[in-house]
């Protein structure tokens, strides 16, 4: 059970650099017992290489839904090799869970919330018994309700830690050209947001970061974050 509070963390961290904080949570905050959940998508690379210069042997939580972008499956595979990531966790849905509840594959197509809870709210509740806490690199510039969000928050037993949270676009693009990261194939071909094949569309001039994600389904996020306010 974690004895820390998010908003105690706040005022004592939150002004600090985000890699200052990623430090700060690897080495002294919760020592062995935080993780990061990423999606290898378009601004994943910026997280990933603060957390393997802190510690390479922070666990990973990869969330195979098996619907993912090809594209996405090799750019993690390079993250994985240029960052020199030693304990990346590759974490699916259960193949009982699957032949149970979408056998011919097609859930995402008429209950898309149902798709995500069995593809990712599911295997990763299952994961993260064992961590106090998780980084994720969601951002304010996202919209979609994270325009609330702190860099420390509250999630039941565990605390979630967003250090990119102020971060903009221009902060991504500018720390990925200082450090020479490889950009997701699919981010130069109008996907600002990557989730999964089935379910992501390219964004028009003027969209929102995730425009594409679950186009015309009324549904902002999948599920493996808690609700927030509406901005």
């Amino acid at each position: 059970m974690n004895t820390l509070s998010a908003a105690a963390l706040n005022e004592q961290y939150q002004s600090l650099p985000a890699a200052e904080i990623v430090c700060a949570a690897i080495r002294d905050l919760f020592p062995a017992r935080i993780g990061l959940v990423s999606s290898f998508g378009t601004e994943s690379a910026v997280l990933l290489h603060m957390i393997a210069r802190a510690d390479r042997t922070t666990p990973v939580l990869f969330l195979d839904t098996l619907k993912h972008f090809d594209e996405t499956l090799e750019h993690r595979d390079r993250l994985i090799r240029r960052l020199r990531l030693e304990d990346v966790r590759t974490v699916r849905p259960a193949t009982s869970d699957l032949v149970a509840g979408d056998p011919d594959g097609m859930l995402w197509s008429g209950n898309p919330d149902k798709c995500c809870d069995l593809r990712k709210t599911r295997p990763l509740a299952r994961e993260v018994l064992r961590f106090s806490a998780l980084f994720t690199g969601r951002k304010r510039h996202h919209g979609g309700g994270r325009g609330a969000l702190e860099t420390f928050e509250d999630d039941g037993p565990r605390i979630k830690v967003n250090p990119l949270v102020r971060w903009t676009p221009d902060d991504v693009e500018a720390y990925m050209d200082r450090h020479g990261l490889p950009r997701h194939p699919l981010a130069d071909k109008g996907y600002p947001s990557v989730g999964c094949a089935v379910c992501t569309s390219p964004a028009g001039a003027g969209e929102g970061f995730r425009a594409g994600r679950w186009r015309g389904q009324g549904k902002i996020e999948c599920g493996i974050h808690k609700p927030l306010p509406p901005d």
